[in-house]
């Protein structure tokens, strides 16, 4: 390849990502850690996820019972609020459809006044998402990123990933799905970051 296409090369690459990324943003090339008090320490085998509020049967789902459901593996671009993002993450774990298909026996299904969803964790942080953002095909309750099981930092042994919102929405540590029927804030939106979190809108405060 001459110098010429080199140039050439790098220059649409440089173009495609400057596509990819939203505005007031910067890409890296490492992975930020950014967490709000202690990092909670939870053994893989004790980790567990509670459904509650409106379902017809409150459920608690071990980590055996999640790593028997379908698992898929999603490569996405990640935002972060702080004005980081990140290209082509490579996620596994079990959509948050699939979760909830394979817990409508134990659950008893969501009912249909449900519109929203109060992600908790471990360490009392919670962050508020539609629910309909939850069903898409690209969210997942993740134990592993790029090959790897989720470090602890990261949010392991699970964290949610909702690729398309900044990433405050996608909780780490996850412990609990508590079915809504309305809109409420969670943690950081209570302290004036925007209700909903759309990277493309700059939806950074409030």
């Amino acid at each position: 390849m001459s110098l010429f296409e080199k140039f050439k090369k790098a220059d649409a690459q440089a173009r495609s990502d400057a596509d990819r990324t939203p505005p007031g943003q910067h890409l890296t090339k490492g992975f930020p850690v950014l967490t709000y008090g202690p990092v909670p320490s939870i053994p893989q085998q004790e980790w567990t996820c509670r459904l509650f509020g409106l379902v017809e049967r409150e459920t608690m789902v071990t980590w055996d019972e999640l790593m028997a459901m379908p698992q898929t593996t999603v490569t996405r671009d990640i935002h972060c609020v702080t004005t980081w993002s990140k290209l082509d993450t490579t996620w596994t774990g079990v959509l948050v459809r699939d979760f909830l298909q394979a817990v409508e026996d134990k659950a008893g299904g969501v009912a249909p006044q449900a519109t929203h969803v109060m992600q908790h964790c471990y360490g009392g942080y919670t962050t508020n998402t539609p629910l309909a953002d939850l069903l898409e095909e690209d969210v997942l309750l993740a134990h592993t990123y790029d090959g790897e099981p989720l470090a602890q930092e990261h949010g392991g042994p699970v964290r949610l990933v909702l690729p398309k919102l900044y990433f405050w929405k996608s909780a780490k540590w996850i412990n609990g799905l508590e079915f809504l029927p309305e809109d409420r804030p969670g943690f950081w939106e209570r302290y004036g970051y925007h209700n909903y979190g759309d990277p493309w809108r700059e939806e950074r405060f409030g």
